[in-house]
């Protein structure tokens, strides 16, 4: 990966971005589109589109790029701001964490507070702390101190900043799903190179770790017949992993690939074809109820689209140090540029009597 994708991927990784607020993120990713898509917009939900045009069939590469955050409840006599999590969050990873608050005049760091362990009753030690017993310190000392800096209301996230680790690894906050809003508009970046005879559009959607909205929206405006969805997946490689249930999916071992729900069966098939014919590690999980991305919104738009899911496997989701090597993302977006490529009529993936 060049040195100014990797400045693209840091810029993006460290503008806050919690669902419903996406807007700071979104700005990075269109100011890079713009650098080589033919046609970048925004809609009303956020979602962000760059458009390669083509006369061919219409293809949809979507990226979620809000990510888990905080929004501020209460704030009491003293100061201190209580909260409610956007998205899914284990509470205990938040103990102790800085927060980035998007507040009235700009960004405010806190520090999540709860009662220390040398007060706390023997019995309460071995308890999960919940959400509830914790406040954010943002160094105030009354409520009208901090109403000049914050509301009920406002959001925020964690202060964990983008470290490059040894062997192409890098860790972040915001990785769910910032890279895989990265991973699609990296794609399109590529099929600009050697344009493909479809219309491509790679949109940055908001909103999937509430409500899926973005997906929706995203894709009944621009009416795709084929999509990929890129997402994050559980990594099994570290101790604990369950492999029986997620399979063995490894840091480096390339691209995720998800069969069932609403997963088609022929794309899956083209893209295991295309990930074999090309030499592009790859590796499979099932889902067979949902996926759990915006595939699931996606794929009974309208009539229907041809979908599929192409996962980046991630250590420690839904936390501030989430971690994926680089190179998985490099072999995703090779095999979706070579999956664009191999599209030539929608009713290859319609199913049809021999």
């Amino acid at each position: 990966m060049q040195e100014h994708q990797i400045s693209f991927l840091k810029r993006l990784l460290a503008a806050p971005g919690p669902s419903g607020d996406e807007d700071r993120a979104a700005r990075v990713w269109r100011t890079e589109a713009r650098t080589f898509a033919d046609t970048v917009y925004s809609d009303v939900l956020g979602n962000s589109f760059a458009v390669l045009e083509g006369s061919g069939p219409r293809i949809l590469l979507a990226g979620h790029i809000d990510e888990i955050g905080l929004m501020i409840s209460h704030i009491d006599d003293n100061g201190f701001l209580f909260f409610s999590p956007i998205g899914g969050w284990d509470p205990q990873v938040l103990i102790g964490q800085r927060v980035r608050l998007l507040g009235r005049h700009g960004e405010i760091i806190g520090v999540i507070g709860k009662k220390p362990i040398h007060l706390l009753k023997s019995d309460d030690r071995d308890r999960a702390t919940k959400i509830e017993q914790m406040w954010i310190d943002i160094g105030v000392t009354n409520r009208a101190e901090a109403s000049e800096l914050v509301n009920v209301g406002d959001v925020g996230v964690i202060d964990a900043p983008v470290y490059e680790l040894r062997g192409g690894r890098i860790v972040s906050r915001s990785i769910d799903n910032r890279i895989g809003a990265f991973t699609v508009l990296e794609a399109l970046r590529l099929l600009s190179q050697n344009r493909p005879a479809a219309r491509v559009a790679a949109v940055a959607t908001t909103q999937e770790e509430i409500t899926f909205g973005g997906a929706t929206t995203a894709a009944f405006s621009f009416d795709p017949q084929v999509a990929i969805v890129v997402d994050v997946t559980f990594a099994t490689d570290h101790p604990d992993a369950d492999q029986r249930q997620w399979n063995v999916v490894k840091l480096g071992g390339g691209p995720v690939l998800s069969r069932g729900s609403a997963n088609s069966g022929r794309v899956f098939r083209r893209l295991v074809e295309l990930a074999e014919r090309e030499g592009i590690p790859y590796s499979v999980q099932i889902s067979p109820r949902y996926t759990g991305t915006d595939a699931d919104a996606i794929h009974h738009v309208r009539g229907g689209i041809a979908s599929a899911v192409i996962s980046i496997p991630n250590r420690y989701m839904h936390s501030p140090n989430e971690m994926i090597a680089l190179s998985d993302v490099e072999y995703a977006v090779q095999l979706i540029a070579a999956f664009v490529h191999s599209v030539n009529s929608v009713n290859e993936f319609i199913p049809v009597d021999e």
